[in-house]
């Protein structure tokens, strides 16, 4: 997955991030809501994570929040914040947040949540992700289970084909792919997308991921 968290305690934010990049996950980080907004409308992301009590104000995450979705993002947000009372968590709620987290919190039960987030969000809530051929895809244990059992991919051959099982209507041009998966080496050209592509179809079939002339590429049909 590829995460934005917006945190102002400058080392949480810093061991919240690691933790999530150790779990495998891309995480982009923002100090405050101005650099939380430019990150969540200029990148793809598959949740944000907002504390609630930003440099901007005690409401500033809600605001920032409740700005998204008026402009259309409908991405799942998470708020993760020492508000515990129930207004807050309902003013949450009413912001367009999609779950509500307090700290001090468990580091599994973080990760559980955004795996649970997003796996409603694409539309299979509690099961693992479906992918052409009958292939399987578990985000919480990231995993993709076939016909004969898991199927071995390296991080970076997972972290492409969870992009796409998680926005099956996506095409992906090559530039976005690179930025997704490739942000911290920015010397890398286009071809490595197609190469990466290539592994994953020799792996789990042609089908898998569909070339979209012009512009790159997408998840293949399902069932």
């Amino acid at each position: 997955m590829r995460l934005l968290l917006t945190e102002d305690d400058d080392r949480l934010r810093t061991l919240i991030s690691a933790g999530l990049q150790e779990a495998g996950h891309q995480v982009e980080t923002a100090c405050d809501a101005c650099t939380g907004y430019n990150l969540a409308t200029t990148g793809s992301f598959d949740a944000f994570i907002l504390d609630t009590m930003l440099p901007e104000g005690s409401d500033a995450g809600f605001l920032l929040a409740r700005r998204l979705r008026d402009e259309g993002i409908t991405t799942p947000i998470l708020f993760l914040t020492a508000r515990a009372d129930v207004d807050s968590r309902l003013h949450g709620f009413d912001a367009g947040g999609d779950d509500y987290l307090t700290k001090p919190f468990d580091f599994r039960e973080l990760r559980a949540r955004l795996a649970a987030l997003i796996r409603r969000s694409a539309g299979q809530p509690g099961t693992p992700l479906a992918l052409p051929g009958g292939y399987r895809l578990d985000v919480l244990k990231r995993l993709v289970i076939g016909p004969a059992g898991p199927v071995p991919l390296t991080p970076r051959e997972y972290e492409l084909l969870e992009g796409f099982a998680l926005h099956p209507a996506r095409a992906y041009a090559r530039s976005e792919l690179l930025a997704r998966i490739w942000a911290s080496q920015p010397d890398v050209e286009s071809r490595v997308v197609d190469v990466y592509v290539g592994n994953l179809r020799r792996k789990l079939g042609e089908q898998v991921i569909v070339t979209v002339r012009g512009h790159g590429y997408r998840l293949g049909d399902l069932p």
